[in-house]
């Protein structure tokens, strides 16, 4: 099977550690060479000690889902023969607690709307169908116990 690797790298500099006041701005860097600027969400530690133009693990959980999703339906509407224009989700993580009551994203919700081109358009049956089978082979979503839900639209 695949390895995926992620480098995390954060640094106390001269920060007062032990008063709690210290950034958690940190970097994520990926085994294709990509680094991007990290951080707690500004909702769970406050400002100024979290980076709000960073993306938090919150944030990048979401993401994957989303992403993923993706992938598998653009697959899926290929099998389909359906032609794929564009695809933009609105995608949603929500937090809450968990049954041990413990914060946890509990839900995230996926808006994926799809826009087809060519002479052949699913109906909404059909687009149903496609997202139920892209979330079922999704590997993330396959990975977590978060209740996904997919609220599609077409045009």
């Amino acid at each position: 099977m695949a390895k995926h690797t992620a480098q995390i790298e954060w640094h106390c500099g001269d920060q007062p550690f032990l008063s709690n006041q210290y950034s958690r701005a940190h970097t994520w860097t990926f085994d294709g060479g990509l680094s991007m600027p990290a951080s707690s969400s500004p909702h769970v530690v406050p400002l100024p000690w979290s980076d709000a133009s960073a993306v938090d693990p919150e944030e990048a959980f979401v993401a994957a889902l989303s992403s993923c999703h993706m992938l598998w339906f653009l697959s899926v509407a290929l099998e389909n023969g359906f032609a794929v224009a564009s695809y933009k989700d609105q995608a949603e993580g929500m937090m809450g607690k968990n049954e041990q009551g413990r914060l946890a994203v509990t839900r995230v919700t996926l808006r994926p709307h799809v826009q087809f081109s060519g002479p052949n358009h699913p109906d909404s049956t059909e687009l149903e169908a496609m997202h139920h089978q892209a979330h079922e082979k999704c590997f993330i979503a396959n990975s977590v116990t978060t209740a996904i839900t997919c609220e599609p639209s077409m045009s």
